[in-house]
């Protein structure tokens, strides 16, 4: 069977960006059961509740939805178990040190196959006001307006 190549997403948070201002970005390995790595193949799992906290120097993975694999037996994983991340000994205390001091957090941005190895990238934030909402989702409309203005503009249309 041939190895696989690239990268493969198989979940996103996508309200994360929406509700957090993401300051740095880590790729970190997953130590997963057997039906985990399954039901992942086949697409399904949600980062929306996950969260990653700092135990005794390793990071952990808590919140994380991967539902039971449906051909699975007794040996089947809990949806919601916390599971261990793989990063270096560095890259952990760098993370606990700006989110003890600088009220931060980790948070799971998404989950990807690369080079047929279960990844994810986590991501640490500070969260978002209620008004940088509302200021992001305006200058994204201002922008999207202006693109269709010009692309008006160029094909002669009147506006």
């Amino acid at each position: 069977m041939p190895k696989e190549q690239g990268r493969k997403l198989v979940a996103q948070n996508k309200k994360a960006r929406h509700d957090y201002h993401i300051e740095d970005t880590y790729e970190a390995g997953l130590v997963l059961q057997g039906t985990e790595v399954k039901s992942l193949r086949e697409g399904r799992a949600s980062l929306v509740d996950g969260f990653v906290d700092i135990e005794r120097g390793e990071a952990w993975l808590h919140g994380v939805h991967i539902p039971e694999y449906l051909n699975g037996t007794w040996t089947n994983h809990a949806a919601r178990r916390k599971r261990k991340l793989l990063l270096h000994k560095a890259e952990i205390e760098k993370i606990d040190k700006r989110v003890s001091e600088k009220g931060l957090t980790v948070i799971p941005l998404s989950l990807y196959f690369s080079d047929g190895r279960a990844k994810v990238e986590i991501g640490v934030a500070k969260g978002k006001k209620s008004w940088d909402k509302r200021q992001a989702i305006a200058e994204r409309t201002a922008k999207r307006e202006t693109e269709v203005a010009v692309g008006r503009r160029l094909k002669g249309m009147r506006d």
